[in-house]
């Protein structure tokens, strides 16, 4: 929120108040506290007849400090809160010429006592720092206060994240309210919305309220970072890394992991699409076809129409098209497939729910106790109230039904239209309930999978989140159209979440609305399988690749299977993700923070920690990218490039800028027809561009995401020296362009000479 009007006045309406001085300090259990007046003392009368902030400093983990400030303190604590873990880290202060020094590992932030400046540094030098006005009381009209943080913005610092945002990647100069919306990937509106940006300086903002947060970054004064909440009280941490997966995992370890999903949800997930007639026959045509056709699959998802037109939510199969529902869902899974349905948390007035939820009370109400309601999307919904325990075990209890006839997992689809004019079965606060609704449905759901599946089998595939939801993968980019437009928007929005900490990023292939080009589709289809998650979905239209035409075909079944055969890989990219929060698919800042190009790069991402893809987005076929400095070696063709440029080039539909980089060991699976095998046993192990006196190792897991073994490689002149563990069958190990040997089991020692 902006309040003021241009660099010397203040908005009609609103006086800002911010600290001129520190006048007292204490120290208590590892924290710091300053008392700032909001006006200069020159005698004791000035301590009369004005506000004093309240700023109090802590550190919850080793690199991050936690910057709260109250003008009032004496409101009643409001719910729901984001659950961030606390590990209440000793903050180490020490004193000198009036400035304080506060250190939590290599994090210090300085303060000068007299005037109030504020400077945060870490081991490579200063950060960012805030002057008073980085802390101000506003009041406004009609009674209304906020809370003011600002932090300086340094020349050519880009600041990234806030959720899956379709607009331009770096977020500077842009004005964001963190507040989920349903407006589909063409509007700066999100379903996404997470109060964390990430810096290019190597530090990040937490901003920990779950109500309304808005960002002002560079867009009401240009040199500074500004975020803003209505109230009394400001809570913020400020993570450090130095390097931007460091603070992306220290994020994480704040608001939590992201969960392994299972192996077999990477492969392909195919959709009856939303509004198009289907049954069994329909969906038989469907799945036997991808198998005719040879294109692998995985899951099969029924959308919205296999319940009754009029009454979603029902959880109950429509058996005017679906007679026999578990025998139908008996007879894919003997197809290896794996099942998912739609869901969403509104209860339509026709279903046979909402009788039922409005008498138990599980349905939010008015204020004046009546169920609250209206038409957008189900004629009469009311919205399940998942403060209230019994309302959840209800939903999970309908859910629990449908996997007990042999149902895998859930689309969790919807959860941002939340209203506010409500009352909570808890009393949560609705202001704070609107974003933080959709951790509370996803969690509910993804609980019942853990319990009744086992957590190596819990997937769900969802639209909104907020802070937290990364816990409950996967997350998928909504609503968008079926051009190239479209996929460059989803792409920005999938890397901008990616960089809060979400792990797993899945978007509809080629398109939701409308129905792509023949053209437009086969590009999407290699950007969607060389991406964490691959489903082929869409709106009024069907998405199986023979719609569009036979190279169609023949485009989706090559990248399927390549991404098989990539699933040693992937895999233990998505294990290492569970440990330490640096997503699967990340930006290249991510990826090579040092590389100044790599700043601004949004048509292009690492998928792991090897492998480069840029997406084709026009109908000539150019591939416009860049190579960061090394040697890259492309996957498919084997042709080498040094990095450091730009490269412009023409691929057919077949293949795409798909490189790994040097120093890479990439283990390659054989089982083209599944994502999931045995990732240790007839393995190929390719070695990319190694130098003298290069190295490389590569963690081993299996596809239940525990550790088997490992591969070292180490290179001095001619010889690769291969240290090796808990590889079996028949794998090879090669020197990419140059030797191949295979590889016994049990032996734990080569030396190869090229």
């Amino acid at each position: 929120m902006k309040f003021t009007n241009g660099n010397w006045l203040v908005r009609e309406g609103y006086q800002i108040h911010f600290p001129r001085l520190i006048h007292e300090v204490e120290e208590a259990d590892g924290s710091v506290t300053l008392y700032a007046p909001c006006k200069y003392l020159n005698h004791r009368g000035d301590t009369l007849d004005g506000p004093l902030l309240t700023i109090n400093i802590s550190s919850p983990l080793e690199e991050v400090l936690r910057i709260q400030t109250w003008h009032f303190q004496g409101g009643e604590a409001t719910y729901p809160q984001f659950n961030v873990a606390n590990q209440a880290n000793q903050v180490e202060v020490t004193e000198h010429e009036g400035k304080l020094t506060l250190r939590s590992g290599t994090l210090t932030l300085s303060i000068s006592k007299q005037d109030f400046l504020l400077v945060f540094e870490n081991e490579r030098g200063r950060l960012t720092d805030a002057d008073g006005k980085g802390f101000a009381w506003i009041e406004g009209p009609e009674d209304t206060a906020y809370m003011r943080g600002q932090l300086r913005l340094g020349v050519g610092e880009h600041l990234y994240g806030l959720g899956e945002r379709f607009t331009p990647f770096v977020k500077n100069g842009q004005t964001v309210d963190i507040w989920n919306k349903d407006g589909g990937t063409s509007s700066e509106q999100s379903y996404k919305n997470i109060p964390f940006y990430l810096s290019s300086k190597g530090y990040g903002i937490f901003v920990n309220h779950p109500e309304k947060v808005s960002f002002e970054l560079g867009s009401e004064t240009v040199s500074r970072s500004q975020f803003s909440v209505e109230g009394e009280y400001l809570d913020y941490y400020f993570i450090n890394g130095p390097t931007p997966k460091e603070v992306v995992s220290r994020y994480t370890a704040l608001t939590g992991k992201p969960a392994l999903p299972p192996a077999w949800s990477f492969g392909l997930w195919l959709s009856t699409s939303f509004t198009t007639d289907y049954n069994e026959e329909t969906v038989n045509h469907f799945v036997d076809g991808m198998a005719e056709r040879g294109i692998p699959l995985s899951v099969f998802h029924f959308d919205c129409f296999w319940m009754k037109e009029f009454e979603w939510s029902n959880f109950i199969w429509d058996r005017r098209h679906f007679p026999d529902p578990e025998g139908m869902l008996t007879r894919l899974k003997e197809k290896g497939l794996k099942i998912c349905v739609w869901i969403n948390p509104y209860i339509a007035q026709k279903s046979p729910l909402f009788a039922e939820g409005k008498e138990k009370g599980y349905l939010i109400k008015k204020p004046n106790g009546a169920v609250w309601q209206w038409d957008l999307w189900q004629a009469g919904m009311g919205i399940v109230d998942f403060t209230n325990p019994e309302a959840c075990k209800w939903f999970q209890k309908k859910l629990k039904a449908l996997l007990d006839m042999g149902v895998d997992s859930f689309k969790t689809d919807f959860g941002e239209r939340i209203p506010t004019d409500v009352v909570y079965y808890d009393g949560s606060d609705p202001q704070k309930m609107h974003n933080y609704y959709s951790y509370k449905y996803n969690e509910v759901v993804f609980d019942l999978l853990k319990e009744e599946k086992g957590k190596e089998e819990a997937v769900v595939f969802a639209r909104s989140a907020t802070t937290g939801g990364q816990k409950f993968p996967v997350h998928w980019g909504g609503d968008c159209d079926s051009t190239y437009d479209a996929m460059a928007e989803s792409l920005r929005g999938g890397l901008s979440l990616t960089t809060c900490g979400f792990g797993y990023w899945s978007h509809d292939i080629g398109g939701f609305e409308n129905t792509a080009t023949p053209d437009v589709f086969k590009r999407w289809t290699a950007f969607g399988l060389l991406s964490s998650h691959s489903r082929f979905h869409g709106s009024s239209s069907y998405r199986v690749p023979w719609h569009f035409d036979e190279e169609a075909v023949d485009v989706a079944r090559h990248f399927s299977k390549l991404k098989n055969n990539l699933m040693p890989y992937l895999y233990g990219q998505a294990v290492e993700n569970s440990k330490t929060g640096v997503p699967v698919m990340r930006s290249m800042v991510l990826e090579f923070p040092d590389d100044p190009l790599c700043e601004t790069l949004d048509r292009q991402y690492m998928l792991g920690d090897s492998i480069l893809v840029a997406p084709i987005f026009n109908e000539e076929g150019m591939g416009s990218f860049y190579l960061p400095k090394g040697k890259w070696t492309h996957l498919l063709t084997r042709e080498v490039i040094e990095g450091g440029t730009w490269i412009k080039k023409q691929y057919d539909y077949f293949s795409l800028p798909l490189f790994v980089k040097n120093n890479t060991v990439l283990p390659i699976g054989f089982h083209k027809e599944s994502p999931v095998y045995s990732y240790n046993r007839d393995v190929s192990f390719k070695v990319y561009e190694m130098a003298d006196g290069g190295s490389a190792m590569r963690t081993l897991y299996n596809h239940h995401g525990e550790e088997v073994g490992s591969i070292s490689v180490k290179r001095q002149a001619n010889q690769f020296h291969i240290e090796l563990s808990g590889v079996e069958g028949e794998s090879t190990l090669e020197i990419v362009g140059y030797k191949t040997v295979s590889l016994n089991e049990g032996t734990k020692s080569y030396m190869i000479e090229v």
